[in-house]
């Protein structure tokens, strides 16, 4: 099967929220913020349609982010918070996925730049971003990450007082629970692809491998691919 047979349709975030907890590394998708969901879909033989791929586009968690990449609107500087295909996918299905995403974007939104990290914690070097025409901007700054029952959460989460999920992690981290501790994380490549053209001209010349290191952006995001 083509990819271009595969269906992508903006969803309601809880229509995906199964699927990402199950499949996406991090299995958790508690404080990412979403602005538009999406699922990728596959014709099954009975003629219904199988949930193969899901993404969550979101404001960027860091406010700096924004600013560097898009000065004159950072909040149409959005982040691609979470991208996640089954592993049996044809060749190019996330880059067809984004692609299609793109176009959606551009059409129903006033989007100009999308921003989104590779994290080489987990070996992801950013081929996915690189394969559909991403810019490499630098790298994070080393950061630390929760970790509650194996999955990975902001290191901001222990101040979430006011959602149900902070004040419970944070009671159980507070009674000393063993199965929530902090980790280390390397630093993440940071991408960028300008959705608005005259944007893109206007700032991609400051970009470049010559910001090797962001060093006043700690991205301990439990973020993306």
């Amino acid at each position: 099967m083509s990819v271009t047979e595969f269906i992508v349709r903006e969803v309601p975030r809880k229509q995906i929220s199964a699927f990402i907890e199950k499949h996406h590394y991090s299995h958790n998708i508690n404080g990412v913020h979403s602005l538009h969901c999406f699922a990728l879909l596959k014709e099954n033989k009975f003629g219904l349609y199988d949930m193969i791929g899901a993404m969550i586009y979101g404001n960027t968690g860091m406010p700096a982010i924004a600013s560097k990449y898009n000065p004159d609107n950072p909040l149409r500087c959005w982040e691609l918070r979470r991208l996640v295909c089954i592993d049996d996918t044809p060749k190019n299905t996330e880059s067809y996925f984004i692609g299609q995403t793109f176009k959606w974007l551009k059409k129903n939104t006033d989007c100009e730049v999308i921003v989104s990290f590779a994290d080489r914690h987990y070996g992801h070097e950013g081929i996915i971003y690189q394969a559909t025409n991403f810019h490499r901007a630098g790298v994070t700054a080393a950061g630390k990450v929760l970790m509650v029952d194996g999955r990975q959460y902001h290191s901001r989460t222990l101040n979430q007082d006011k959602r149900p999920y902070g004040r419970a992690i944070k009671a159980r981290y507070d009674a000393g629970d063993p199965n929530i501790f902090w980790e280390t994380r390397v630093s993440k490549n940071i991408y960028i692809y300008y959705l608005d053209k005259r944007v893109k001209r206007k700032y991609l010349k400051t970009l470049g491998e010559s910001d090797t290191e962001v060093k006043d952006i700690n991205l301990e995001e439990e973020d993306t691919k």
